[in-house]
């Protein structure tokens, strides 16, 4: 089996703020980098594309480069109008000869051997398989109109005091059903897929809605299998859920670490 893998790292990521999450730090090295070595000592792994921001790709380059190109990694540009069209120009890279294509989001740098060795074991045999874990938690579905149940009668006086900054605004929505959890699981990534199959399914014109590459595979009418995720192969999207990367890799932040240790 000879594996391309494509890492989509071209988001603005606005949700963490300011601040460019695939650099931050992480037992040393940028989140970017822990992601990408998770595939460096896969024997099946051939090459890696790495999809950056079209609007800053030189920046990109001269940050990333050269440990990118240590591994063996090349650089793209990704897309500007979403996901999509950034796994779509890393799939006119990838080299001939590949026959799966795994897609792993960027900021996912916490997957397990085991994790990756049930995911690449499984696409030997099926042309499409993503990881999955139950959902446990209670699901329920909400109104899109939300009501401002704020009580303002003391907003004179913290207007007077602080301003609009000091006033406090709960926004409520009303329930509209519980949703039956059978059956339904959180989908991770990798996801790997059969490289002519993937480059069929991102050949359909509509692929804007697409929050994943196996719901375009569904798209074509073709099945797509679920194999066992882990709960602690979390994306990173806030603050906080850097601060749980780190627990679960037991990695201390930068300011914990001796200065001569830090990059």
């Amino acid at each position: 089996m000879n594996v391309c893998v494509i890492i989509p790292a071209a988001g603005r990521g606005t949700r963490f703020g300011p601040s460019d999450k695939l650099s931050q730090e992480v037992g040393g090295r940028p989140l970017l980098m822990r992601t990408v070595e998770l595939f460096t000592k896969r024997d099946e792994v051939r090459s890696i594309i790495v999809a950056g921001p079209p609007e800053a790709l030189e920046d990109f380059k001269n940050r990333y480069g050269a440990p990118l190109g240590f591994h063996g990694a090349a650089i793209v540009q990704g897309g500007r109008l979403g996901r999509w069209e950034t796994v779509r120009n890393a799939l006119e890279a990838v080299p001939e000869g590949s026959t799966r294509i795994a897609v792993h989001d960027a900021a996912r740098p916490a997957v397990s051997k085991q994790l990756l060795d049930r995911v690449f074991e499984a696409a030997r045999t099926l042309a499409a398989v993503i990881p999955a874990v139950p959902i446990a938690a209670t699901l329920k579905r909400a109104a899109d109109e939300t009501i401002d149940v704020t009580d303002h009668q003391d907003d004179a006086l913290a207007d007077a005091i602080l301003g609009e900054a000091g006033r406090q605004s709960i926004a409520a929505r009303q329930v509209i059903e519980t949703v039956d959890r059978s059956g339904l699981v959180e989908v991770q990534t990798p996801q790997i897929f059969d490289a002519d199959l993937l480059r069929r399914a991102y050949a359909q014109d509509d692929l804007s809605h697409a929050t994943d590459d196996a719901s375009l595979i569904e798209q074509l009418g073709e099945p797509v299998y679920l194999v066992q995720g882990d709960v602690r192969n979390i994306k990173v999207t806030t603050p906080a859920d850097l601060k749980l990367l780190r627990a679960i890799l037991g990695v201390k932040p930068p300011s914990e670490r001796p200065i001569h240790k830090r990059f």
